[in-house]
């Protein structure tokens, strides 16, 4: 099985976390989101043998995301594949055309769902669109249904409110080469929608060839592709998986579940939770901090902090009065009141 995960996007709505890192680099619950993401693949018919395609954006992509797969998943085998042109998912897949044989997974950095990948040793479809009903599905692409129960069509992007059947970025091939040739065929045709091809797209086309593909219903989707989203699945996970406290150095510290705290932390004097979740060697002291994201190596002293995402080696001086702050900086920063 081929896995391919794209995300070479600038990640503009994550900024000023993506002016130094790639979007599934930042943190959530305890790691990055590209670790969550791949924390799904582990019920993948046959995992071991799985092959990872990963298309990165240039300069932070390529050169952070290879790193972080070789530091983290040294067994692994991944292919990076650099997508220079923002020409959308169906030329990203098209790029990485080399590395696909057979049957394949494609699934966005930003989509995180709970599914059961093991189905699929066993799928007859030729596609597989995962979906999710959403109260409004304006800004995302639909699948349409026939009275047949196969899918129909797909729509990018909505003017109607009819059909909220939202397709959530992940979708499974059982060839390769049927998907590529249908891109070819959308690149020829020019079906873009502002300038970039949709993969909605390219199988409405691999349908219109006479294609069987089917929906795969999915109840929880949780999205990194914004602070406000990425918070708010900070705090679904944690109530999912539980606190995760490491023994960390600390001394008067109230901890409030759910919370993730790194092992290698200091804290002193502080109040950390409910939703907060501390990152590796950051120092802590005099301070309150709930619903919010510490990536590693901060330092915070004498702040209350709430709803916030702090970058890695960011650098917190409150006046230690107890004021709530609601903050979001990007790595490095820093910040005295």
């Amino acid at each position: 099985m081929k896995i391919v995960i794209p995300m070479a996007g600038w990640g503009t709505r994550m900024r000023p976390h993506t002016w130094s890192k790639p979007k599934p680099l930042v943190s959530v619950a305890g790691k990055t989101s590209l670790e969550h993401l791949m924390d799904m693949f582990k019920t993948l018919p046959d995992p071991e043998n799985a092959e990872f395609i990963f298309i990165v954006g240039p300069y932070l992509g390529e050169l952070q995301v290879p790193a972080f797969i070789k530091e983290n998943y040294p067994n692994l085998k991944a292919h990076f594949v650099v997508q220079h042109e923002m020409k959308g998912q169906s030329h990203a897949l098209w790029l990485s055309r080399e590395y696909l044989t057979g049957p394949m997974i494609m699934c966005f950095s930003d989509t995180l769902m709970e599914t059961d990948f093991s189905f699929l040793n066993k799928e007859e479809a030729d596609g597989v669109a995962w979906v999710m009903p959403v109260e409004d599905p304006r800004r995302f692409g639909v699948a349409e249904l026939g009275t047949d129960g196969w899918v129909k069509r797909f729509i990018e992007k909505p003017q109607s409110m009819d059909n909220n059947l939202v397709v959530v970025g992940c979708y499974y091939f059982k060839s390769s080469e049927q998907v590529l040739a249908a891109i070819d065929d959308q690149m020829k045709r020019g079906v873009m929608l502002k300038n970039e091809y949709f993969m909605t797209d390219a199988i409405s086309i691999m349908i219109e060839g006479g294609a069987k593909v089917r929906t795969q219903n999915i109840s929880t989707w949780l999205d990194t592709g914004t602070i406000e989203a990425t918070l708010d699945t900070n705090k679904v996970l944690l109530e999912k998986i539980g606190s995760q406290v490491g023994k960390f150095e600390g001394s008067n510290v109230e901890i409030i579940e759910p919370v993730a705290i790194h092992a290698s932390a200091k804290i002193s004097n502080s109040k950390i939770g409910p939703f907060a979740s501390i990152g590796a060697n950051c120092k802590i002291e005099n301070s309150q901090i709930a619903e919010s994201i510490i990536e590693p190596d901060c330092e915070i002293k004498d702040a209350a902090l709430n709803h916030s995402l702090i970058g890695k080696q960011a650098k917190i001086k409150g006046r230690g009065d107890g004021h709530v702050m609601q903050l979001n900086i990007g790595d490095t920063s820093s910040v005295e009141l």
